[in-house]
């Protein structure tokens, strides 16, 4: 991998991890029409550490608060049933189901997951998954002629229950094209939260499991020749900044704005790529490494 193929990769992870478009894919094709060798699973999985670690900077006083309450509830009864030591709780808990599929499905996701055709298809069906979820959300907070707009749930009615669920939406993600912030923040607006609490959550839960996933492909990497180490981290460097600013942006935009730019965006790219591959001009495999 050249230092300029880093940098653009870097780039593309640090502003899609957090956008409903999935981070993984567009490395992927990002690969693909370069003509350049797919930068893998384990380049996919490090770099995200850059993003999470903008996570902990931007939620750094969220993260602080929850951690501490967390660990006092440990020793203090009384202190379990503070909301933020229940959120240290449902991170974990939450955090469960891409744990267990992650190891499970580890040989899937480096392989059959990253043809083309089932990314295409992912950004396909779950742009129109975040569509349904969007208006369904715009419809409660507006209301209607005949209805009143209705309140939707924010962080404080978080449970044992919606904390699974949103965990098995992000579980989803491990295949790309699905987009771990568009499925999370989908599922939780199905479940009647609100947007930013939807979105809030979906970032904090992400940080447990992308950071396990990189150090363990760290530590798979270490001593073998599957990661060219000088430009990764760079990707990484570069990941960190433009994800910062992308959190920034998102969660102020999150509040006012629909999901539906993104819904087409995904749905025509995936189109564009079904098209492409069915005609031939596009391998489905196109840009994968030889390994």
């Amino acid at each position: 991998m050249s230092w300029f193929e880093s940098l653009v990769l870097g780039l593309v992870q640090g502003l899609t991890e957090f956008l409903p478009v999935s981070s993984s894919a567009h490395l992927r094709l990002t690969a693909a029409f370069s003509g350049w060798e797919d930068p893998g699973a384990a380049f996919t999985a490090i770099t995200q550490i850059g993003t999470e670690a903008a996570v902990l900077i931007y939620f750094r006083t969220d993260i602080g608060r929850i951690l501490s309450a967390w660990f006092r509830s440990l020793f203090d009864k009384a202190m379990r049933r503070d909301h933020d030591a229940q959120m240290g709780w449902l991170v974990i808990v939450g955090s469960i189901p891409i744990g267990v599929l992650g190891v499970t499905l580890k040989d899937q996701i480096e392989g059959p997951f990253r043809d083309l055709r089932v990314t295409a298809t992912m950004l396909v069906v779950v742009g129109v998954v975040i569509g349904v979820a969007d208006r369904l959300a715009a419809r409660d907070e507006n209301g209607g002629r005949h209805r009143a707009p209705k309140q939707r749930k924010t962080l404080e009615n978080l449970g044992v229950r919606d904390g699974l669920v949103f965990g098995l939406c992000q579980a989803c993600a491990l295949v790309p094209g699905v987009s771990r912030s568009g499925a999370t923040i989908s599922g939780g607006l199905f479940m009647g939260y609100r947007r930013e609490a939807a979105a809030r959550y979906s970032f904090l839960l992400a940080v447990p499991a992308v950071l396990a996933s990189g150090v363990f492909e760290v530590k798979d990497s270490v001593g073998g020749g599957d990661v060219a180490w000088g430009p990764t981290l760079f990707a990484t460097g570069i990941a960190f900044a433009s994800g910062y600013a992308v959190i920034a942006w998102f969660m102020k935009w999150i509040s006012h704005k629909s999901f539906m730019p993104f819904v087409w965006y995904r749905v025509v790219l995936g189109i564009v790529i079904i098209a492409l591959v069915t005609a031939g001009v596009l391998s489905p495999h196109a840009a994968e490494s030889a390994s």
